[in-house]
């Protein structure tokens, strides 16, 4: 099979020729394996496609045009009314997604307790400090007023918790600077519960160069040089 080890980009699949050449053609989006409720996702024309494999087949069919270019995938589950954001919601903004990154990894290294492999050696040292420290904050939904006293306090608990995430995102490729592709994981899958997460994204490309660097993602949740 020509097109056995033939890799094409997402919206894409092999396709062998008379000759048995192979090349990448559009995904027919009529073609794409069914999918469950669940599975839905809601592209940035505010359309509900019923998975990734149809959004992307439909990006790919509009290559070339303003609408393809436009069309990404925005959230997971089917497109719903997202309220807008205000100034004062995204200014509180970054304190919740401190905390909800901390409690991330403790979640990680109470499970690496019972099975390794979430964490490298590295990030466990890491986060073991945080873990050990009864100053910690428990994991909760607390009042704004309590995340940035703790925030003040414990500075250096939330360092490496926003430090860890950029390096998680910077993948593809590895260069200090995330895509709109390389946010997109995260983004997708917090917007339905965090409505102001695409403004904080995008008011924390400061140079508005559609690339974020690890001095603009530090200065967003305020952490120091």
């Amino acid at each position: 099979d020509p097109c056995r080890n033939f890799h094409c980009k997402r919206g894409k699949v092999c396709h062998a020729d008379k000759q048995g050449k192979p090349s990448c053609i559009c995904q027919d989006p009529a073609a794409c394996p069914s999918t469950k409720d669940y599975e839905h996702v809601c592209g940035t024309d505010n359309k509900t496609y019923d998975g990734t494999c149809q959004l992307f087949g439909t990006k790919c069919q509009l290559e070339g045009t303003k609408m393809g270019r436009q069309l990404h995938l925005d959230y997971m589950g089917s497109c719903k009314y997202i309220p807008h954001c205000t100034d004062y919601e995204v200014d509180q903004f970054p304190l919740r997604m401190r905390d909800w990154l901390k409690n991330i990894l403790m979640q990680y290294y109470e499970r690496d307790l019972d099975t390794s492999g979430f964490l490298t050696e590295k990030q466990r040292s890491k986060v073991k400090k945080i873990y050990q420290n009864d100053k910690h904050l428990v994991a909760g939904d607390h009042a704004v007023e309590l995340l940035l006293h703790d925030f003040k306090k414990n500075y250096h608990m939330y360092v490496y918790p926003v430090h860890w995430q950029f390096h998680q995102l910077d993948q593809h490729p590895v260069d200090r600077l995330l895509t709109h592709s390389e946010l997109a994981p995260l983004r997708a899958s917090l917007v339905p519960m965090e409505h102001c997460i695409t403004r904080f994204f995008q008011e924390c490309d400061g140079d508005q160069d559609k690339l974020i660097a690890l001095k603009e993602w530090c200065h967003c949740f305020g952490i120091k040089e």
